[in-house]
């Protein structure tokens, strides 16, 4: 059975709208605790938020029909989608729940889930949500509703356990760093976690009101902090999104550097650490996890490390699937999900960041010059709004025309067409040795959309 509900990242669109109404949340909330219910008898849900306005009503929604079937609440506040994940664990709960929309604009909200290991779920148990939530309610009596409290000090606990995972050897003592929290989850927990690791902290993007999350500000518009930085003199920036699961980073220069960027300097921080230790590689080393979106300089540059690259399906959640296949502990995406598994279950911005500072603290030298290995190869991606009902992959001309591109390219480049897991949009990436082509090509692809 298909999901009709979930897409790659839990459920998303924009608010007021199916499926993203407190109805159907509320619904949505009765459905999941059932299904906990069948599992264990005292289930506990925690629910986490981002700085969007509808997270009030779509909190309040989706603890009543959790509540209805039984199922104890515990609410977090405004906290980044790995705090849920890392408190979910750390609680010993039986699920971890976010209401956000991630790097949407405020006009969408979202709800994704965490295991209690802290982990993304799998597709079956969304399709046995979905099947409960065609049936008829079973609301428990009086005596049997779940309750709700509050855990006041959950930013507080984040806060260390982001903070642990840094060398305790090291510090950021002599870095000014510029925080660019996207108006999101971590407008408060980011610049606390490096001010109290010894950096001096500037903050942009941390002022929420409810309807400024990533508007112009965070990972998803680099631009501002690059500005800041050189503005402020900065060392480095860190820009994450609304719910802080993604990273890009800026150095002195005002020079931008991506999830794919940062992947291969992680790989090769861990590879020289190990090397220094004497210690051997061992299988969970053996090999990094990207996507089908990575740019080909890194697989190259990776590889030639002495990693396996694999490439996963667009998506942390597929990356994650595929490193647990292999027992493996690095992986990421360009647009700045990347996964330590040795430090955390899922992706994590700021625990990312955490990580590439480290390696630039301990090795003393900056992010560009451990990344004079890799020169990315130009990438041009456009994106194309779907209409509604519109069948993109009976399109005859995009076919004729990805043919005669791919034909272009020969070795010296890709093509990859999808659609988004989460938006009505259809991702044309070209990637060439030469940009004005890349450029070229995906302009070609595009306009048979268009027309």
């Amino acid at each position: 059975m298909s999901r009709k509900l979930f897409g790659t990242d839990g459920i998303r669109g924009p608010v007021g709208q199916h499926p993203i109404t407190p109805d159907l949340v509320l619904r949505l909330g009765h459905a999941v605790g059932r299904v906990l219910k069948r599992q264990e008898s005292s289930p506990v849900v925690l629910i986490g938020k981002d700085t969007r306005i509808s997270g009030y009503m779509l909190e309040s929604a989706l603890e009543s029909g959790l509540n209805s079937a039984g199922v104890s609440v515990l609410l977090l506040g405004p906290v980044p989608t790995p705090a849920v994940a890392y408190l979910t664990r750390a609680q010993r709960a039986s699920l971890g729940v976010v209401i956000s929309a991630s790097h949407n604009a405020f006009s969408d909200n979202g709800i994704k889930f965490f295991s209690a290991q802290g982990t993304k779920l799998p597709d079956e148990w969304e399709r046995a949500v979905e099947a409960v939530m065609a049936e008829a309610p079973q609301w428990v009596d009086s005596a049997a509703l779940g309750r709700a409290r509050r855990m006041d000090d959950a930013a507080g606990r984040y806060i260390e356990f982001c903070k642990g995972t840094f060398s305790s050897h090291l510090s950021l003592r002599g870095l000014k760093i510029v925080v660019d929290a996207a108006h999101g989850a971590a407008y408060q927990i980011a610049p606390q976690v490096f001010h109290e690791l010894g950096a001096e902290v500037v903050t942009i993007g941390c002022a929420p009101d409810g309807l400024n999350i990533n508007d112009g500000v965070g990972a998803t518009h680099p631009e501002a902090l690059a500005r800041k930085v050189v503005e402020q003199g900065a060392h480095y920036g860190i820009a994450l999104d609304g719910d802080a699961d993604r990273l890009q980073m800026v150095d002195a220069s005002g020079r931008l550097f991506n999830g794919d960027e940062l992947l291969y300097l992680l790989a090769a921080d861990r590879l020289a650490h190990r090397q220094t230790k004497g210690q051997p590689r061992g299988p969970k080393l053996a090999g990094v996890v990207g996507t089908l979106m990575t740019n080909m300089a890194v697989e190259l540059g990776i590889q030639r490390l002495g990693y396996e690259f694999v490439r996963a399906k667009v998506g942390d959640r597929y990356v994650l699937e595929e490193l647990h296949k292999r027992g493996w502990i690095l992986g990421g995406e360009g647009s700045g999900h990347l996964l330590t598994l040795d430090r955390h279950s899922t992706g994590d911005g700021l625990v990312s960041a955490l990580q590439v500072l480290r390696a630039c603290t301990a090795s003393g030298r900056t992010v560009a010059e451990q990344l004079t290995e890799v020169e990315l190869f130009p990438q041009t991606l456009v994106n194309v709004r779907l209409q509604p009902g519109q069948d993109w992959q009976q399109n005859a001309r995009l076919k004729d025309e990805t043919r005669a591109v791919e034909s272009e390219l020969g070795d010296q480049g890709r093509v990859l067409i999808r659609a988004s897991g989460t938006e009505p949009l259809l991702r044309v990436m070209v990637e060439a040795r030469d940009a004005a082509q890349a450029k070229a090509c995906a302009e070609r692809l595009a306009a048979t959309l268009k027309t």
